[in-house]
């Protein structure tokens, strides 16, 4: 095929030349902001070595910053053979169109059946999930009131949603209320929160949060990323160990913490399910899950709830290994579960501290803004059924030097009297 000879009238030549310009030079500007902050990210290649441990570019790590919790993903592999659906390695397409394997109905009707719900329905990611959700129950009319607190997925789904957005002080009910009150009583009304706030290890005031919803006529959504396959009969979730299943219509939890896994889910009422089956567009627009996938999160669950040693044995080092960091003189911040954040205040205290323990061979990492409000830098520790007492302990001797190096701890403490 020939090309068009450009005419000489034309605004473009063939021999026009043009001057090289940088489209994206704005960015370094941004870049060096970040990093006079002390707030530049990078990604390091890193690999799971043994149950609890990792190799980051080489070096050996005793692997403190995991959110698998039960240690399910480092598990051994000996799930029953799927079947011949679930060995698809892609899906390719929606759920929608032909994506909606049998693998889905299986995991959606046992996990309904497990967490006393109508239905479930299958995102996949937490991300995912919450921006769809939140945007699909709420509207320009409307009013979301979220914590201080929540996740950025949370935010995300409630400014995609064009309502009103209210967000009250952290874990603070007369706030919300008060908020509450001044409410357009024509819109509707979304309470949002995480069960587990996942870089403070607070757990929520659940018990309030649904006598408010009641008193003020509000839907109420938790997000138990962080707490389902750890509390309530054999996992069920945070919700379900407080008794109050029946209350919040909206739960939504992952695949990937816990579990194991990967994906997300969210159960409920059936008309619920309905409803978001026809209006998240982050379900409608979205690829689905590979059925293998979608297999081993089925799989992982069943093993969650069969192996109860694995949340007794979080739980009780949990405990342990917190007290071990308040008797040394770190602060731990009101963490009552397996985040353990070690507070720095700065963010040049947080990557000295984390570089520190790097050194001595141990994966902590640095959380500073705007994943956690300014001033509030630390060095979040996650703990996990398949860690080792004997490698714990030698972290903790790890962590007091480091302390001392980086004056995060002022006076010498007897290990004797609290190891």
């Amino acid at each position: 095929m020939k090309h068009r000879q450009a005419d000489e009238n034309s605004e473009y030549t063939a021999d026009q030349t043009h001057t090289p310009t940088d489209s994206l030079a704005w960015m370094d500007a941004e870049l060096d902001e970040l990093q006079a902050r002390q707030q530049v990210r990078s990604l390091r290649e890193t690999a799971v070595t043994a149950a609890g441990w990792l190799d980051v570019e080489g070096k050996r790590l005793l692997h403190l910053a995991s959110n698998d919790y039960l240690g399910l993903s480092m598990a051994e592999n000996d799930w029953p053979e799927p079947s011949p659906a679930a060995r698809l390695l892609g899906s390719g397409a929606s759920r929608l169109i032909t994506g909606h394997y049998p693998a889905y109905a299986r995991l959606e009707e046992e996990f309904a059946a497990f967490k006393q719900a109508e239905a479930c329905l299958v995102f996949s990611s937490g991300y995912m999930a919450n921006i769809g959700v939140i945007s699909s129950l709420v509207g320009r009319n409307d009013e979301v009131f979220s914590d201080r607190y929540n996740h950025a997925s949370i935010v995300d789904g409630m400014l995609l949603s064009r309502a009103k957005l209210h967000r009250y002080k952290h874990g603070d009910m007369n706030h919300l209320e008060s908020l509450l009150k001044k409410a357009n009583p024509n819109g509707k009304k979304l309470i949002v929160s995480d069960s587990i706030f996942s870089m403070d290890g607070t757990m929520v005031p659940l018990k309030e949060l649904v006598e408010l919803k009641h008193r003020y006529g509000a839907m109420l959504m938790i997000d138990e990323a962080h707490s389902s396959g750890l509390y309530g009969p054999e996992g069920a979730g945070l919700i379900h160990e407080m008794g109050l299943q029946d209350d919040i219509e909206i739960q939504m939890g992952t695949f990937s913490k816990a579990y194991g896994g990967y994906g997300a889910y969210i159960t409920g009422s059936r008309r619920l399910i309905r409803y978001l089956t026809n209006h998240a567009r982050s379900l409608i627009y979205t690829t689905a899950l590979p059925p293998v996938v979608v297999e081993m999160n089925r799989y992982n669950v069943r093993r969650s709830r069969q192996e109860p040693w694995r949340r007794e044995r979080l739980n009780e080092l949990s405990g342990w290994f917190r007290h071990q960091l308040k008797g040394m003189g770190f602060d731990t911040g009101n963490s009552v579960c397996q985040i353990i954040p070690v507070m720095t205040g700065s963010n040049e205290k947080a990557l000295q501290f984390s570089r520190e323990l790097h050194q001595r061979g141990i994966a902590g990492v640095a959380i500073r803004p705007p994943t956690v409000p300014a001033g509030s830098a630390r060095i979040r520790f996650t703990l996990t059924a398949v860690h080792e007492r004997a490698d714990l302990t030698w972290a903790l001797e790890q962590m007091e030097e480091a302390g001392h190096a980086c004056g995060l701890i002022s006076s010498q403490t007897d290990r004797a009297d609290h190891v």
